[in-house]
């Protein structure tokens, strides 16, 4: 009875160690083939991006960037996939695989691409599909805030004439 026991255990680690090396081999597997997807995709975009007028300069640019947390500094690197020029202007090329990732309503994208124009100093951002074939031209205008004399010259005729109607229906009452 005991030596029933014993056997069992042993098929079901046996079970559990086989299933967790499947589960392995099949990531790596996974790993393996996007790292080749993208990495087809990173030569697709150079021939797109020659095609379309660019002059790649730099393949995985690395950037020192510092940010500062309540006050104090966070030294990060980034790495963009291609830098790229044309007509006197410099881009970060950022090429994308797959269905969602070339997406901008995708807040993931955005914000990759807004940090690498901002971090990278450049003068705009390109957006390269690989697999459909597409180089788009991504501009972030900054929000622009009124000036603040404008808010400063409407507060204090607001409140002026609030005084006057105050004072008025004072008198009247």
């Amino acid at each position: 009875m005991y030596l029933g026991i014993v056997a069992g255990l042993l098929v079901a680690i046996a079970i559990a160690y086989v299933r967790a090396a499947l589960r392995r081999r099949s990531r790596s597997r996974f790993a393996k083939a996007r790292a080749a997807r993208a990495l087809a995709g990173e030569a697709a975009a150079e021939a797109l991006l020659a095609d379309a007028g660019y002059e790649v300069t730099a393949r995985q640019a690395r950037r020192a960037w510092q940010l500062r947390v309540d006050g104090e500094p966070l030294d990060l690197e980034l790495r963009c996939d291609l830098l790229a020029s044309a007509s006197g202007r410099t881009y970060v090329a950022e090429v994308k695989t797959g269905a969602a990732a070339p997406r901008l309503d995708t807040a993931a994208t955005r914000r990759q691409l807004l940090e690498y124009q901002v971090a990278y100093g450049v003068d705009g951002v390109l957006l390269v599909d690989a697999e459909a074939g597409a180089v788009r031209v991504i501009d972030f205008p900054l929000a622009i805030a009124p000036p603040p004399e404008t808010q400063t010259r409407r507060t204090p005729w607001l409140a002026f004439a609030a005084i006057i109607v105050g004072f008025v229906l004072g008198r009247l009452l």
